[in-house]
């Protein structure tokens, strides 16, 4: 049995091979428990076995990471955020996992243990049912692979760091950049870690477990107000090199928690980890404590507004492209991706309609609408209703006549579809009069293209509006399901808003109804106690 498996660590004599053996598994999601999306395992790039291990080039074969130890790919889920997790898939998972260590605790055909597992989370998922997915699963995961094994864990900034995911791991790190441009970096960063720990281990024995210091600060903001493009958090953020730099301090973590999800793991968090105790306690708390004297300096990282104010705002600017941010509605951070608010105020504006000002919307998620572009094929004209079926918050599906522009299909966003939005030759504006119904209505072209998927999808990247033939600067306004701007997005926009657009994940916190997190916590408090020693916990 599992459990029987990992409550004796193997005889000195054959404890250790000349390699030592890791694991890597994990879940990776971000989940809004206030959108009605609910994630499933279709929404999951799933991989086994050498497949885990191929997502990252450090552990390419033949690189000297990958030639340091005997890695085991046990089971490794990733998905664009979204809602909850199906608990049914999650439970799925967790099973195939903890039978893959549990193989692999039993040793291999040498009899050499398990050493290390690298835990390969996001650490915001949610899962219908449970309060601390990541939690949870690291604690099942002790269950079977006892405590000598050491576990390391690299995380996204906007994740949580629970008591209870703190207790399961000896070794966790995060990104220190938003957006996130040093994903690979922070993973490596980890495996680094694992494997200097495993390399000062005595002949015989398990690696010594560090010394650790985890400190919660309770202010929960969104990632738009905590973007390391901007102060505070530029500043904050570049002060962990130096904290993890000093004597007896491996790494120095500062996790911003995640914003859109209901419980009460979802605050602030620092945690140092090393080989002296003091060192780490005092690196911990002085972050903290930085954090905390900048409580009340978090600001947006862009200017911001309604989207009524943004769109006046775009067209009324001399700056082209000119991008918004369809805030509320990000899938990036667990959006439903089809709320339809910007879609009916685009289709309405007077300028767009009549072809003065070019806008584009990127995108919405709707595989009913994909499908019938499909049917339609390029060139192609006809009606839909478009969005509004997930997030069915007015307006709901909005009514269009359209012409196929484009068509793709790939893994990342399913069927995809450019649609140039059409009005009547007689405008519904003007005082023309209208055909009767004997007299077909001439259809002519808008300055509004929108982009629908039959996936729930990003386009962050020019080579994502490439495959539809499309460029990040060939609109005056590009209206896009973000918060803040990509790399990309952001080096394509001549000038950017960010619209405060209700949906799953509204950048107004106050007006999605937290009710399951701790108190009193920023914004939803006006003020919290600085951190103390006593607030360590090791």
């Amino acid at each position: 049995m599992p459990h029987e498996a990992s409550s004796a660590h193997p005889p000195a004599a054959q404890a250790r091979t000349p390699l030592p053996r890791i694991a890597v598994c994990g879940i990776h999601i971000e989940s809004s428990t206030f959108t009605p999306y609910v994630s499933t395992a279709a929404d999951f790039d799933v991989r086994r076995g050498e497949a885990v291990l191929e997502r990252h080039p450090f552990l390419a074969w033949g690189s000297p990471l990958r030639e340091a130890a005997a890695w085991h790919g046990v089971l490794h889920a990733g998905a664009l955020p979204g809602g909850p997790l199906d608990r049914e898939d999650f439970e799925a998972w967790r099973a195939e996992i903890l039978e893959g260590l549990a193989e692999l605790v039993a040793g291999s055909e040498d009899g050499a243990p398990l050493d290390a597992l690298w835990f390969d989370v996001h650490g915001a998922m949610s899962v219908r049912g449970m309060e601390d997915a990541e939690g949870a699963l690291i604690t099942a995961i002790r269950e079977v692979i006892g405590e000598d094994v050491l576990v390391g864990t690299s995380m996204d900034l906007h994740g949580n760091v629970s008591p209870t995911l703190f207790a399961g791991c000896d070794q966790l790190t995060c990104y220190r950049t938003a957006p996130h441009v040093d994903v690979a970096e922070t993973r490596e960063r980890a495996v680094r870690s694992l494997l200097d720990a495993l390399a000062a281990a005595p002949d015989g024995l398990p690696a010594p477990k560090p010394h650790r210091a985890l400190v919660h600060v309770p202010i929960l903001l969104p990632g738009e107000m905590t973007s390391t493009r901007v102060e505070p958090a530029a500043s904050l953020y570049a002060r962990i090199p130096g904290l993890a730099a000093r004597e007896g301090v491996t790494d120095v973590s500062y996790w911003i928690g995640f914003a859109w999800a209901d419980e009460p793991r979802c605050q602030a968090a620092v945690f140092a980890f090393g080989a002296d105790g003091a060192a780490v306690d005092a690196a911990a708390l002085e972050l903290a404590t930085a954090i905390w004297e900048a409580r009340h300096d978090f600001v947006f990282v862009a200017p911001t507004g309604s989207f009524e104010e943004c769109l006046d705002a775009a067209i009324a600017s001399p700056a082209r492209p000119f991008w918004i941010s369809d805030s509320g509605d990000n899938p990036g951070a667990g959006g439903a991706d089809d709320t339809t608010g910007c879609l009916a105020a685009l289709a309405a504006r007077p300028e767009i309609r009549a072809g003065e000002v070019t806008a584009l919307l990127v995108s919405i998620v709707d595989p009913e609408t994909a499908g019938r572009a499909a049917s339609l094929g390029v060139g192609g004209r006809g009606e839909v209703r478009v969005g509004g079926r997930i997030d069915a918050r007015d307006p709901g599906p909005v009514p269009l006549h359209i012409e196929v522009e484009a068509l793709d299909d790939s893994p990342a966003t399913g069927v995809a579809t450019v649609l140039r939005v059409l009005a009547p030759t007689a405008d519904e504006s003007s005082s023309e009069p209208r055909p009767t119904s004997r007299q077909p209505t001439e259809q002519r072209p808008t300055g509004l293209q929108v982009v629908v998927t039959s996936r729930r999808a990003q386009f962050s990247t020019e080579a994502m509006f490439a495959r539809l033939g499309l460029t990040m600067t060939g609109a005056d306004v590009v209206v896009v399901k973000m918060g803040y701007l990509e790399p990309d997005q952001h080096a394509a926009a001549a000038d950017w808003m960010m619209a405060l657009t209700p949906g799953g994940v509204d950048q107004d916190l106050l007006r999605l109804g937290h009710r399951r997190i701790a108190r009193p916590m920023l914004p939803f408090d006006a003020e919290i106690p600085a951190p103390s020693a006593a607030d360590v916990l090791r």
